[in-house]
């Protein structure tokens, strides 16, 4: 099947109408008929394949009776559509850019994840996502930290058969006592539990080969069936989906050689276990 044409930021806009079209109580082939499209125009739009303009937007939005807000919000995502990259910042304790890389992961078919600090999100527990919280420095309150707590172990839900999971993670990350030891005994026995299952891989950097390629950032390599890959990289108050080619083709380079400097599946295993013992 041929990839789609459709950015990250173009399927958030798509949601966002099939939103408006679903909230409006109209069916897709009735709002066709209305702005005198075909319906393949409208199907197209729900998807993020574009194909429009801001007028028709508007147009759209308007027959939906969307609220200003909600239109305003659509525009913003449609203009940012042409663009090679979409940068989200946050505006609550539950950061914008965890729900869209939520959305993502759900559609993708492989995940590549290289941390160099930190347990991979989707392998944290409770307390260590609780303590990774308390001390950050934005201002979240303890209701904040209680949602993203809530909202990064619902994320986990992706973690099935359907998909696979690469994991590349510097030892340092698995050393860093976050939480305090029973936490971080606690959180590396998951880990081991975790890769009972044959659809994660979990290989450790080791920090006796000193510099390595996986230097410039943490990042996510998101793989789907039938839209083109995707990086995702968070920063502290942003998280950033990466979508041109040329740059695509340096993550994937980075990722070959953390592939070569990493140890196996089963050496990382052994590690992980001499840490617990």
């Amino acid at each position: 099947m041929p990839k789609r044409n459709s950015s990250v930021v173009g399927r958030e806009f798509g949601n966002g109408v099939r939103g408006a079209i679903e909230q409006s109580g109209m069916t897709q082939r009735r709002l066709a008929q209305l702005l005198d499209w075909q319906e393949a125009k409208v199907s197209d739009l729900v998807q993020g394949k574009g194909g429009v303009t801001e007028f028709d937007v508007v147009r759209l939005l308007s027959y939906c009776r969307a609220p200003h807000t909600d239109v305003e919000q659509m525009l913003t995502l449609y203009r940012e559509s042409r663009e090679k990259c979409w940068l989200l910042f946050p505006e609550d304790g539950v950061p914008d850019q965890l729900r869209s890389l939520i959305d993502q992961e759900r559609l993708a078919s492989k995940i590549y994840v290289w941390t160099m600090n930190l347990v991979p999100g989707l392998l944290q527990i409770a307390g260590y996502i609780r303590e990774v919280a308390e001390k950050s420095t934005r201002k979240l309150t303890p209701a904040d930290i209680d949602a993203l707590v809530r909202a990064k172990l619902d994320r986990q839900a992706v973690l099935s058969y359907e998909r696979e999971f690469v994991f590349y993670v510097h030892e340092q990350a698995l050393r860093l006592p976050v939480g305090g030891p029973v936490v971080m005994r606690t959180q590396l026995e998951h880990i081991l539990m975790m890769l009972l299952r044959r659809y994660i891989t979990f290989r450790v950097v080791p920090t006796a080969i000193g510099a390595h390629a996986g230097l410039a950032s943490n990042f996510t390599l998101l793989v789907y069936e039938t839209f083109e890959p995707v990086v995702y990289v968070e920063n502290l108050n942003t998280g950033l989906f990466l979508e041109d080619k040329a740059t695509l083709d340096m993550y994937v380079a980075t990722l070959k050689g953390l592939d070569r400097d990493a140890l196996d599946p089963e050496q990382s295993r052994r590690l992980i276990t001499s840490m617990l013992a």
